[in-house]
């Protein structure tokens, strides 16, 4: 087992004990095994979130423990290098049909995004936010990047240069953006946009909710 940590970065030997209390770093080294480990395809969206949510309320190296216990140990020599390339998500397409992260997939701390003539939507409604900033490299060339929020979520596109493009940002009049509602993610776009749009929207409401007058 050299060259073998556990998530908690501590090594396993007989001097370790479960009962001993779990620092913050613990907490965070913990919690990267398990983003890692979703990266991978080990655990569903649903399961990430439950175990990060017991991760970053653990109080004991045992209670950290269980939450990693049916994972692939992490490598002394790699485990910093391979946490740092899962960070980084790229998604490279031209002239193909659209592109779409839905549902609940999972957000990476930095997103590279190459692609020509399709569209793209990236819909953070019912993501799984593991970081507090994501960065979306951009170079893209026509069609529309739209970026569906929820409350919490903010878009910043000060860095991203426009060529024969245009940002346009939409509210959901029944439903009206919260000046006091934390942030939970910024989403930072630069880089350089040429020819057609970027759309910044909600989700849009149900024909039920339509009906109902419901945001």
């Amino acid at each position: 087992m050299s060259g073998e940590i556990s998530p908690t970065g501590k090594s396993s030997g007989p001097g370790s004990s479960p009962e001993l209390r779990a620092s913050h770093a613990d907490r965070d080294r913990v919690v990267d095994v398990l983003r890692i480990a979703a990266g991978d395809g080990l655990l569903t969206a649903d399961e990430l979130d439950e175990r990060l949510e017991a991760a970053l309320s653990a109080r004991t190296l045992g209670e950290l423990a269980t939450l990693t216990a049916d994972l692939p140990p992490v490598s002394a020599a790699t485990g910093t290098t391979v946490a740092e390339v899962k960070d980084v998500a790229r998604i490279e397409q031209v002239h193909s049909g659209a592109i779409e992260r839905v549902g609940r997939w999972v957000v990476p701390r930095r997103l590279e995004l190459a692609v020509t003539f399709c569209e793209v939507t990236l819909d953070f409604t019912d993501a799984v936010i593991t970081h507090d900033t994501l960065r979306i490299d951009v170079a893209m060339t026509g069609k529309t990047l739209t970026l569906v929020t929820r409350p919490g979520v903010v878009v910043d596109t000060d860095g991203l240069q426009l060529m024969h493009s245009s940002v346009k940002y939409r509210q959901n009049p029944a439903n009206p953006a919260n000046p006091d509602t934390p942030v939970a993610l910024r989403v930072e776009l630069v880089g350089q946009k040429a020819h057609g749009r970027v759309v910044v929207r909600p989700r849009r409401r149900t024909f039920g909710q339509w009906l109902l007058r419901r945001p």
